[in-house]
């Protein structure tokens, strides 16, 4: 029994709505070893300055500006975040729940490349 001597009802989906199976769960893994540049979100107007800021700072940086923008919410889930939009780098997280500017991604992806 819940509160005021309701019966709690039982949800049978999760967060993602009931997507978290073992295979999705594996290939969202998977897809975590692939290298490159990542921006997770689900593709609101943060994600995408995100993904804008962090393909100035490659061309600056003299890199490949490829970036995937994964707006799966089980291979969001499979890094770990919990606030997006997140930016990730050869499968490291490297920030979440802010939007980074064009200096602040740059200087990120220089040490996470080393």
């Amino acid at each position: 029994m819940g509160l005021f001597g309701k019966k709690k009802e039982e949800t049978a989906s999760c967060c993602c709505g009931g997507n978290c199976t073992p295979e999705t769960m594996a290939k969202a893994e998977a897809a975590k070893a692939a290298t490159g540049i990542k921006v997770l979100g689900s593709g609101c107007a943060k994600c995408n300055a995100l993904e804008e800021a962090t393909r100035a700072a490659l061309v600056e940086l003299g890199m490949d500006t490829t970036i995937d923008h994964v707006t799966d919410f089980t291979q969001i889930a499979a890094y770990g975040v919990m606030t997006t939009p997140a930016l990730v780098v050869d499968g490291k997280v490297v920030s979440y729940g802010k939007v980074l500017k064009k200096d602040e991604a740059k200087a990120l992806i220089q040490k996470a490349r080393g």
